[in-house]
């Protein structure tokens, strides 16, 4: 297992993106925060809400999230005061959230803490900027539904977690996580003065057949700024590439997938058969950090 955080420990930054609730984010959080060198100083907060012992919705348990001593966390003042832990606070932003101030610590003695931090991903940055100076890496853990801040305007890289809580369908699970993958990975805009289209804000099913259906852009090389504008269907998207080139000027880093064959229902998949599917389909690395299962070759 060595490999993920091998690579993870070369970033600057780091989105954990999950294609669901309850797909293992916060396992891989935990796994993540449990295995990096001691000597990597590392920052964490959330887009979201994590780290409650319950899941709100479904009412099952969730893993908690557990911060070693010298390690820095953003989150409200509200889930601040909740803490399980020493902690001394480095700074109190004037930004609010709903939940209060958000309070950026260091971990004194290792305890357990709920983390609610910044509620957009132009927060995300800002504070990531305010904490680059007192950190090695910075993990940031998000959602697919607030995709932005897996942006590489926000972060360098990512980790997409998927499961059976998305899909129980194997087969529609693979598919649909390998078509955030095709996406995360678009190539980089080509070099060269030749004429091209770009696109500015989000890619809809309008805004492909308004292209499909113009003949003057037939063949011509569509540049967007990042995967996270994409909102297309997958059956028209893959229609209009077999078209158009599609690129972006700045280009994602997926180090990995990571894998939870169990669905908040009780329905469990097979894991080591998830993997290799997984696998095959989006050649990227695949885990399952429960299980220690690693599937790349």
């Amino acid at each position: 297992m060595s490999g993920l955080i091998k690579a993870l420990a070369e970033q600057r930054s780091c989105s954990l993106i999950g294609m669901e609730k309850n797909t293992g984010k916060t396992v891989t959080l935990n796994y993540l925060l449990d295995h990096l060198p001691s000597e990597r100083r590392v920052a964490v907060t959330s887009i979201g809400l994590d780290g409650e012992s319950q899941d709100q919705v479904t009412q099952t348990r969730k893993p908690e999230i557990e911060l070693r001593e010298g390690m820095l966390f953003a989150t409200s003042e509200k889930h601040y005061r909740m803490r399980k832990m020493v902690a001394e606070i480095i700074d109190v932003s004037q930004e609010r959230t709903a939940l209060g101030r958000l309070v950026t610590a260091e971990v004194k003695q290792k305890g357990k803490v709920i983390l609610s931090g910044p509620g957009s991903s132009q927060s995300v940055r800002r504070w990531m900027d305010e904490t680059e100076g007192r950190a090695d890496l910075i993990i940031v853990d998000g959602a697919l539904s607030r995709k932005s801040v897996a942006s590489p305007t926000v972060s360098e890289s990512m980790i997409l977690s998927t499961g059976a809580a998305y899909s129980a369908n194997m087969e529609k699970l693979v598919r649909d996580t390998a078509y955030i993958v095709e996406l995360i990975q678009l190539p980089k805009e080509t070099e060269g003065g030749e004429e091209k289209i770009y696109l500015t804000g989000a890619v809809t099913n309008r805004v492909l057949e308004s292209i499909l259906g113009d003949k003057t852009a037939a063949g011509k090389e569509v540049v967007i700024q990042d995967f996270t504008r994409v909102f297309a269907e997958q059956l028209l998207w893959h229609r209009f590439c077999k078209v158009h080139r599609v690129s972006v000027q700045q280009k994602s880093r997926l180090l990995a997938i990571t894998v939870n064959p169990t669905a908040p229902n009780g329905m469990v998949l097979d894991s080591d058969k998830l993997c290799k599917e997984m696998f095959e389909a989006t050649g990227v690395a695949t885990y399952d950090l429960v299980k220690k299962l690693k599937v790349d070759r």
